[in-house]
C-alpha cells in the first residue's frame, strides 16, 4: 500500500522494531536505495546507555530521553536531503518524539516472531544488547496505529524484498545498478 508523501522532499524515514529485527541492515540498504544518508540509532546512544544494556537492564524512559532528542535532531537536520535512520522507536510517545524532528518521518516497522528475533540476537557476536533483553522489548513495542504515518514489514523475508517493499510503498522506483 503506497504511503502519501508531503511534497517533492526526499524521503525521511525511521526503520523502526525490537532489536535485533534488522534495522540497521535494512536501514542502510534502504538509504542506498534511495540514495539519502543514514543514521544508526545506536551510534546515538551515550556510553552510559549502552553500559547499561550490555549489563542486561532495560532503559529507562529518562534514559532514553537524550537519545531519541538526539535522533530527533538528526531528522530535522535532513528535512531536505532525506534520509533514513534506525531507531527501536517502540513505544508511540518515542515516535512522537522523533515526529517533533521531523512531521514528514514514514515509520518501517520491521516486525517478527520473538523467537526468530531472539536467535538474530544471539548471533550477533559483538553487539552490545543481549538476548536477555529481547522479551523487555517486545512487552514495550506498541505497533504502529492506523493513524501514524508508516507500514509494517514481516522480517522472515530477504533483505532486498524488504528494501524493495518499503521503497515501493514510498513510491522510489527502482534503479538499475
Amino acid at each position: 500500500m503506497p504511503l502519501h508523501l508531503v511534497g517533492s522532499a526526499p524521503p525521511l524515514v525511521t526503520v523502526m522494531g525490537v532489536a535485533g529485527s534488522g534495522k540497521t541492515t535494512v536501514g542502510a540498504a534502504l538509504a542506498q536505495r534511495l540514495r539519502v544518508p543514514f543514521a544508526d540509532g545506536d551510534d546515538f546512544h551515550p556510553p552510559a546507555n549502552v553500559a547499561t544494556m550490555a549489563a542486561g537492564i532495560p532503559l529507562t524512559d529518562a534514559a532514553r530521553a537524550p537519545w531519541l532528542r538526539a535522533l530527533a535532531e538528526w531528522l530535522h537536520a535532513h528535512e531536505a536531503t532525506g534520509g533514513v535512520v534506525s531507531c527501536s522507536a517502540l513505544r508511540r510517545d518515542y515516535r512522537d518524539v522523533l515526529r517533533e524532528g521531523s512531521a514528514r518521518t514514514v515509520f518501517v516497522h520491521l516486525d517478527g516472531s520473538p523467537e526468530v528475533v531472539a536467535r538474530r540476537v544471539e548471533g550477533r557476536p559483538g553487539h552490545f544488547m543481549p538476548a536477555s533483553l529481547v522479551e523487555s522489548q517486545f512487552a514495550t513495542l506498541e505497533p504502529l496505529t492506523a493513524a501514524e504515518h508508516g507500514l509494517t514489514l514481516d522480517i522472515d523475508q530477504p533483505v532486498d524484498e524488504l528494501v524493495s517493499a518499503a521503497a515501493q510503498a514510498l513510491r522510489v522506483p527502482a534503479v538499475s545498478a
